[in-house]
């Protein structure tokens, strides 16, 4: 008899990448605290070649509102000031010739509009990934019924397939309600 099982384990994977994936874009948008997450993108050059910031430096938050950067050497801070500049993150470093501190700014009303719209954005791609996962198993069930695959078992897989994607989206609004309220808290 033909196999369901690996077919609900491959959906599960992908549903489950789909949300690591959403957990780190949600990191990645600044909620008016300071989190070191949100300087993850930005690479430094290093002795020829690029590296991420945290390679070479300590990266910790002393407060909620700082982020403190500290280099490993101290001929890195210019560089390290540099890439922060010329990232996206969007705040201006201060170098105090040991550390280089990121004071996060206090968010207007109208820009966590914008970062929840943001993050519901993500969330809303992140349940087409697991939408498309459910839909591809579902597929290669029905696939399956044509090699031998009795009918009703597929039916029961799917449902299977049907209840892993409720879990998932589940999780996803959760991430998404938790996310909203820490950007929408003053």
């Amino acid at each position: 008899m033909l196999d369901i099982q690996p077919i609900l384990n491959q959906a599960e994977e992908n549903m489950e990448a789909a949300l690591m994936f959403l957990d780190e874009a949600l990191a990645h948008i600044r909620a008016g605290k300071a989190n070191t997450r949100i300087l993850d993108g930005v690479k430094v050059e290093y002795y020829g070649s690029v590296v991420p910031l945290t390679n070479v430096s300590t990266v910790t938050t002393p407060d909620a509102k700082t982020i403190s950067v500290q280099p490993w050497e101290k001929n890195m801070l210019a560089v390290i000031e540099r890439a922060i500049l010329n990232s996206n993150v969007g705040i201006t470093p201060m170098n105090n010739g040991e550390v280089i501190r990121l004071v996060i700014p206090p968010l207007t009303e109208e820009r966590r509009r914008q970062l929840a719209k943001q993050s519901r954005q993500e969330g809303e791609d992140a349940k087409i990934s697991i939408r498309n996962a459910r839909r591809d198993a579902i597929d290669k069930l029905k696939k399956m019924i044509k090699d031998g695959l009795p009918e009703d078992v597929e039916k029961d897989a799917e449902a299977d397939a049907q209840k892993i994607h409720d879990k998932y989206v589940k999780k996803v609004e959760d991430m998404l309600a938790a996310k909203e309220k820490e950007i929408m808290t003053v």
